[in-house]
């Protein structure tokens, strides 16, 4: 049997199917509080127990030329680009404010731009963004660190390529979602494959160290067929990480998905399809399942760091950098220093005015208990590395695990029956046909999921 076959159930696929949080953070943002005083992020951010930590900086640039009907990230849509520089302009006095906060001689090892659309702003406008962070904070070399952006091919040229790289990313992630052009004109992203293919090869050009695409199914008109020749298509370009997202369609949540005919959707066995194709296509050439949507070469940072036990998943996916308190910059950005997670406004003229009043843009966040501190990292750990180690969680915490959670580890029997994970006295390890079911194993360990409506998370198969 074969791993794809492994891995791949479509009875257990389609019994565990749910609604449930991907657990980029632990709570999950939903129980962020409006109440939250961003007091309780100065205090987390100047504690003197984190200046050993790392640095990691995410900016986040809402702009897009043209809007995707299937997207559901806080983004503006708009062809003018005179609204990129008083937005730069904010980010720059945000860079200040928040390293006021902080030790800057803490070293960043890890940067990130995303969006919307980080290509949206002008060459200078990129430039006056990086003078300003490295002005503020600590930045560690291009072999020591990960400089990494959201390149959106139909706003980057060679030239824009070899821009970011001198500035001092080192790391590029493409959307391409699908090649075929019906699919392209339904979710109204024309992009054709001459154009990824020539930004990959301009970032090879300039040596970026990695390259990551991002591929989408259950998108309208897919079918197994015509998926399949993206994959084929995309793995001709050999990109060191893909991640294949299943399509989340909300439209109460997200109006521009009610652009798109909900009769042109795959069906939900079509879907099941879809994704039995991408794990068979992807592991057969190679690629490293690491878990949820995401497949790397076994060379990749990812999967070395899941072979060493130190992934760890941040607001980005996953990062390999466990260590480091993240910092948010820009409209709608999640921070999280210590214990504490702190979002920033996520209407552009509620930040904006924040920013030009001398203030933090924080509008919400948490700041954990012990009880959320001990489930975010089991709940890392499942998510990561595909086990827990019960005496680690005893010697961190000063707990006898099995009677700690002896009701979680009840409802894992019918995991263990299923034969999704196997289930010791000090030991709880995923199995190979329990991988792409890790979310549902996770959501055991979650105590807030009984307190909130799951329809507004994504199906986790």
């Amino acid at each position: 049997m074969s791993l794809a076959d492994t891995l791949f159930r479509p009875d257990l696929l389609a019994r565990y199917s749910a609604n449930g949080p991907r657990y980029t953070s632990y709570p999950t943002a939903p129980q962020f509080r409006d109440s939250f005083d961003p007091a309780d992020y100065r205090r987390a951010a100047a504690d003197p127990g984190a200046a050993s930590t790392d640095l990691s900086l995410y900016f986040h640039i809402p702009f897009c030329d043209t809007v995707c009907f299937y997207c559901g990230c806080n983004k503006v849509a708009t062809k003018n680009r005179a609204h990129a520089q008083p937005y730069v302009e904010r980010l720059t006095r945000e860079i200040a404010l928040q390293a006021a906060c902080f030790d800057t001689q803490r070293p960043v090892s890890q940067l990130h731009w995303g969006g919307g659309t980080p290509t949206f702003l002008s060459h200078d406008e990129m430039a006056e963004l990086m003078a300003a962070t490295r002005q503020h904070f600590t930045l560690l070399s291009d072999h020591e660190a990960e400089y990494s952006i959201e390149v959106d091919p139909r706003e980057a040229s060679p030239d824009t390529i070899a821009h970011l790289r001198r500035l001092g990313f080192n790391r590029l992630s493409l959307g391409v979602q699908d090649f075929d052009p019906r699919v392209q004109q339904a979710i109204n992203r024309i992009q054709p494959f001459e154009m990824t293919a020539s930004v990959m090869q301009a970032a090879r050009a300039v040596d970026f160290h990695s390259i990551g695409v991002d591929l989408i199914y259950g998108l309208p008109h897919q079918t197994v067929a015509s998926f399949s020749r993206t994959l084929d298509t995309m793995l001709e370009l050999a990109p060191d990480r893909l991640s294949v997202f299943a399509y989340a369609h909300m439209p109460q949540l997200f109006k521009m998905q009610r652009q798109m005919d909900p009769a042109t959707l795959p069906s939900p066995t079509e879907r099941l399809a879809l994704l039995q194709r991408i794990v068979e296509r992807l592991t057969e050439a190679g690629y490293v399942y690491i878990g949820m949507d995401h497949f790397a070469l076994p060379t990749d940072e990812l999967a070395r760091a899941q072979a060493r036990r130190t992934l760890h998943r941040n607001f980005q996916g996953y990062s390999t950098r466990a260590e480091c308190d993240l910092i948010g910059f820009g409209a709608s950005s999640i921070g999280k220093v210590g214990d504490v997670y702190a979002q920033n406004e996520k209407d552009l003229p509620a930040y904006a005015d924040a920013i030009d009043a001398g203030r933090l843009a924080i509008a919400r966040g948490i700041r954990l208990t012990a009880d959320d501190r001990l489930r975010r990292d089991i709940i890392t750990q499942i998510m990561c590395n595909l086990e827990l180690r019960f005496d680690e969680f005893e010697a961190a915490y000063g707990i006898h695990f099995t009677e700690a959670f002896a009701p979680e580890l009840e409802r894992l029997r019918s995991f263990e029956d299923d034969g999704l994970i196997s289930l010791g006295t000090r030991k709880l390890e995923v199995q190979t046909a329990g991988r792409m079911l890790v979310r549902n194993i996770a959501m055991v360990f979650d105590r807030y999921l009984g307190q909130q409506t799951l329809e507004r998370f994504s199906r986790t198969v």
